[in-house]
């Protein structure tokens, strides 16, 4: 008789302390898509959805690179099962990314003439004082703000 797979996921040393605040952002991820946009533009629907994705992954990384709580199993047991955005984080690593609010922001093909968002202009450097990118609703990621 063939053995019975569980899909039963094995949890790393030190699961039960982020656990809690993952479990949250999950719930907040669930009522975000759940949440009707009658009256938003199209666009602005999906502004929940990324500001919870950020914070998700920025409370991942902080643990692993900036406070060094969790070990590298727990940093990458998270990113597997999809608690974290794992080409954001790289991105963070970069100089001149550490705040960057999502990859659409510099991706060229999604902005007119070839550049990157609004968001990612220096606030001295704008023409206007208040901005909010189309993609994400970021108000401003620039690395010199």
């Amino acid at each position: 008789m063939p053995k019975v797979r569980t899909n039963r996921v094995k949890y790393p040393e030190g699961w039960e302390l982020i656990e809690p605040t993952l479990r949250e952002l999950d719930g907040k991820m669930r009522e975000a898509e759940l949440d009707p946009h009658d009256g938003k533009r199209k666009c602005e629907a999906l502004w929940p959805i990324f500001k919870i994705t950020h914070q998700k992954s920025r409370y991942v990384y902080d643990l692993y690179y900036r406070r060094s709580e969790i070990s590298k199993e727990l940093y990458e047991f998270c990113l597997d099962q999809g608690y974290g955005d794992r080409n954001l984080i790289a991105k963070w690593k970069k100089p001149g990314y550490e705040r960057l609010c999502c990859l659409r922001c510099i991706q060229p093909r999604d902005h007119n003439f070839g550049t990157t968002c609004v968001c990612r202009v220096p606030k001295h450097l704008r023409e206007e004082r208040f901005v909010e990118c189309v993609h994400c609703g970021c108000g401003g990621c620039a690395s010199g703000d």
